[in-house]
């Protein structure tokens, strides 16, 4: 007969979620490689000495990681997801009986860190990781990703009508709500007293600071000043030096909003004319054969160690170019983390004249490309005419000379001219020139620092740093998108969505911590079988000592095969054994002209000739784990032809 299940449930007894979660769970690896409790005193600030306790920090961040790791858009999705998980529950340290925090509570408390909480959460993770040893710190790639925002295009309007609704709006509010007035004698008598009261609690404060260290209100939003260095310049330079300090716009500070203010020439970017009403810091971002989007550019700047740690990220609009924020990002991560980098790798869009000069101030090797003008036009270029420091003039294809003529500070470039009359009567001016006033060229105040970096190009450390920035910081992008919700910001505004990626960043660090401290792959589900089948392998290499390097190709190359390959593989490799006893020390098939073959779609006839004429030495064990692993890789699978046999290898 059929039966049926009735929904009945008896209240459990002494039942633990302890119990409950088992003992190899990946959060349980996780609390034992990140001890969170360093968080309380990055927070410590931002919380009142009295009044109602607030959600642990530490449970705030783990719920940070928990999204990172599920790839959860959203803080209410993330509760739900939270309440139905045992593992979720015992990471965080709640009971099966204790209510989980509100999904509002986590933005609220967003709001109240900052960004510069979330920055220090993601340096404390790179701590550890240099503590365990995987930041090299000789080389540093930089490159950035566009990342789309959560707003739609059609929430684009002119700028010029969002003010002017915006100050409609106030001031219809100001006339609903007036400010009563004042008298100007009682603003004084409050101002004087509150300035007053300021000043005897910095006195206080100061009086009771052993270590003479200036502390400010604790409304400031630094509670500590920091402490000067016992230099004693001169009052006169120390201004000038705090004056260009505070000229200089600092992305990193700044949280990556840009200067509006700056202007070059009559150029007028997109974002002084239409605003985004959803999400007002994202700008227009024009993306390769899908139109325009809204967006932001993701910088990274990821050490050239094997772990690829994320070194710094910032988040900046579409409209900021890529290489403005990078001297910000590789100075301050060669301070933070005493660093003494011998190179800075990025590609072409980096190659400016700014960048290269102060990497080559600082001793680092600018290995980025250089935009090449001679290909954009149709004259001479300027490798066509020789420059002679002595007389600081150039030398044209003809050997006429170009004389300087005029600086332009502005541009920091210096003009050469040829003589107009020498010009017109050559007979190569149609192609060097169509100007009646003779040829002119323009050089770089910096141009030894451009020529040092063109030198550079012909080197094979710098080639090996291009081949090696292609596939250090891609995939770690790729990781992003296609894991950890990176192609779409789930926040809005820039400090959020800096926060956001700050998270991501640290959890992609997190990850190889762990990897580090001994997490790695998780287990195949056929665990039993596999262990079994490789007590039996290395049964036999303690017996037979040339089996090894068949038992580390099994072992390297089918370890997604789980234990029917290398049982197979066992069972038809015995055929003709101990006949073909001496071939067997022979090294793991990794012949070049074999994967010739197989990329050209060679027969498998053709294939099988050569291995076993040309290389004798491979054994039917070799070629088998070979092709069978060749034909199941996941993008080649269709290009090549069916796997080769084991009798026709073995005939």
């Amino acid at each position: 007969m059929m039966g049926t299940k009735e929904r009945r449930f008896a209240p459990l007894v002494n039942v633990s979620v302890e119990e409950l979660v088992p003992r190899d769970h990946f959060y349980r690896r996780l609390e034992q490689t990140l001890d969170l409790s360093f968080v309380r005193e990055f927070v410590q600030q931002t919380y009142a000495g009295g009044g109602r306790p607030s959600i642990d920090p530490v449970v705030f961040f783990k719920l940070q990681l928990v999204m990172f790791f599920e790839d959860i858009r959203s803080e209410r999705l993330l509760m739900h997801h939270a309440a139905d998980r045992l593992s979720v529950r015992w990471y965080l340290g709640y009971d099966l009986d204790e209510p989980l925090p509100d999904h509002s509570s986590l933005t609220r408390i967003r709001s109240r860190y900052g960004v510069e909480v979330f920055r220090r959460f993601f340096e404390a993770v790179v701590d550890q990781c240099q503590q365990a040893g995987l930041v090299w710190g000789k080389e540093l790639y930089v490159d950035a990703t566009k990342v789309n925002v959560n707003a739609s295009l059609d929430s684009v309007k002119p700028r010029f009508a969002v003010e002017q609704h915006l100050r409609a709006l106030f001031a219809t509010e100001e006339k609903a709500e007036p400010l009563p007035a004042v008298d100007a004698e009682s603003c004084r008598a409050a101002s004087e007293h509150s300035t007053s009261l300021q000043e005897e609690m910095w006195e206080e404060m100061a009086a009771s600071n052993e270590a003479q260290v200036p502390l400010t209100l604790t409304s400031s939003p630094a509670i500590v000043a920091p402490v000067q260095l016992p230099t004693s310049p001169e009052d006169a330079l120390r201004e000038d030096l705090t004056t260009t300090n505070e000229q200089r716009h600092d992305w990193v500070e700044q949280g990556g909003k840009p200067d509006r203010e700056v202007m070059r020439g009559s150029y007028r970017r997109m974002a002084d004319f239409v605003v985004s009403t959803t999400d007002p810091d994202a700008t227009v971002m024009p993306t390769k054969g899908q139109g325009r989007h809204l967006g932001y550019h993701t910088h990274y700047v990821i050490d050239g160690g094997k772990a690829r740690i994320i070194m710094a990220v910032l988040v900046t609009p579409s409209e900021v170019m890529e290489n403005q924020p990078m001297l910000d990002l590789v100075f301050r991560t060669r301070f933070r983390w005493k660093l003494w980098p011998r190179q800075a790798t990025g590609d072409t869009t980096y190659g400016t004249v700014d960048n290269i000069v102060a990497l080559e101030h600082e001793h680092m090797r600018a290995y980025v490309p250089l935009p090449d003008f001679d290909q954009r036009t149709s004259f001479y270029g300027q490798r066509e005419f020789q420059y002679d420091p002595e007389q600081d003039a150039y030398t044209c294809p003809n050997g006429a000379l170009l004389h300087l003529e005029k600086h332009r500070f502005t541009e920091r470039t210096k003009e050469y001219r040829a003589d107009a009359a020498i010009c017109n009567a050559c007979p190569l001016k149609a192609h060097c020139t169509d100007s009646e006033r003779g040829r002119s060229l323009r050089r770089s105040f910096d141009e030894e620092s451009l020529e040092r970096v063109r030198a550079y190009h012909t080197t094979e450390p710098y080639h090996k740093a291009m081949r090696k920035r292609s596939v250090w910081v891609e995939p770690l992008f790729a990781e992003g998108k296609d894991w950890h919700g990176m192609r779409r910001f789930r926040l809005r505004q820039l400090w959020r969505v800096n926060c956001e990626a700050l998270v991501r960043a640290a959890g992609q660090n997190l990850k190889r911590l762990l990897k580090q401290r001994g997490w790695g792959r998780r287990p195949w589900p056929e665990g039993a079988a596999n262990e079994a089948c490789f007590l039996l392998f290395d049964f036999l290499l303690r017996l037979c000592q040339p089996l090894e390097a068949s038992f580390w190709t099994v072992s390297r190359m089918g370890g997604r095969k789980s234990w029917g390959i290398l049982a197979y593989s066992l069972i038809n490799s015995s055929v003709g054994f101990f006949n073909r006893l001496p071939l067997l020390t022979a090294p793991p098939l990794a012949s070049p002209r074999v994967h010739r073959l197989k990329q050209q779609n060679a027969p498998p006839t053709q294939t099988t000739a050569y291995i076993v004429q040309a290389v004798p030495r491979y054994t039917a064990l070799h070629l088998l784990l070979f092709h069978d692993n060749f034909q199941a890789s996941g993008k080649r699978r269709a290009k090549h032809q069916p796997s080769l046999t084991t009798s026709t290898i073995l005939q």
